[in-house]
């Protein structure tokens, strides 16, 4: 594409409460070429309310190629055009990941529009730490799947944020049970921004108790948290220190990590945290 090719807006829509609809946001869809909804149906209340009444077409990341031609084919021809999902973000547990890679690919300008994110929403009211925190998305529906999955993230020392479908929030809760402990903080946002709008924290055992023993709060639009696991001082012995001090002078701390492991027999990511809590 040139110079004058047009632009792609990502634009976060609200996640329930359409008060949060950004003024630039409304600016933006009322002024491109045309919209790509994840649902062109289901974003028609929102458009309608806001006047707003550009076209729209289908996108989510099961489109075929053409349709992402036809988008391409837009914005080479000097049109602009807007990303939306059904809610929130786009790209965040949402259609345009395939869209967006293809614009930028291609040489054309991607602009954010912020807004809404049910994850960042959560995360504010949590009250859990927020300095450093990680995104896993869904988790996988299959139980073993899920399982192990948690499994590798029990020792994980930032703050955990999960979407879960309501169907399955019981038996998510309950395999957290098992890879984090019951004890483990957790946080349960259900609906946020809209009417039954529900932030709720304790253990592990004791939302598992709480969800399982209350119908509505297997309803809706769920983010799970959970507090990262307590950090743990590695301490090395002596030859392991100097192992280490000397490939890291040589080394970037990942492959340091990786080669001390071999030599020392110790787990590369304990030896990888060490080399960061470094004085």
């Amino acid at each position: 594409m040139n110079d004058q090719s047009g632009v792609l807006y990502v634009v976060a829509t609200p996640i329930g409460h359409l008060a949060d609809m950004v003024p630039r946001a409304v600016e933006v869809l009322q002024t491109v070429s045309l919209i790509a909804c994840e649902d062109t149906r289901h974003s028609a209340r929102l458009l309608q309310h806001f006047s707003i009444e550009t076209r729209c077409v289908a996108y989510h990341d099961h489109s075929d190629e053409r349709r992402v031609d036809e988008l391409l084919s837009h914005l080479a021809a000097g049109e602009s055009l807007a990303l939306i999902s059904d809610a929130g973000t786009p790209l965040v547990s949402d259609p345009g990941y395939r869209l967006v890679r293809a614009a930028r690919q291609a040489g054309a300008r991607v602009v954010p529009v912020p807004g809404a994110c049910a994850l960042v929403a959560a995360l504010s009211a949590a009250g859990l730490p927020s300095n450093r925190f990680a995104f896993e998305g869904f988790l996988p529906a299959k139980a073993g799947a899920r399982q192990r999955q948690l499994a590798t993230l029990a020792s994980e020392t930032r703050t955990l944020i999960f979407y879960e479908a309501p169907h399955r929030i019981v038996e998510c809760l309950r395999d957290m049970s098992e890879a984090f402990g019951s004890s483990r903080e957790l946080v349960l946002a259900r609906e946020l921004t809209k009417t039954f709008e529900t932030i709720r924290g304790g253990t592990a055992a004791e939302l598992l108790d709480w969800v399982a023993s209350d119908s509505n709060q297997q309803r809706g639009e769920i983010v799970v948290l959970a507090h990262g696991a307590p950090a743990r001082e590695l301490g090395l012995d002596a030859q392991a220190e100097a192992t280490m001090t000397i490939l890291l002078e040589e080394l970037p701390v990942k492959q340091a990590a990786a080669i001390g492991a071999k030599l020392t027999g110790l787990r590369k990511n304990e030896l990888y945290q060490w080399a960061l809590g470094r004085d």
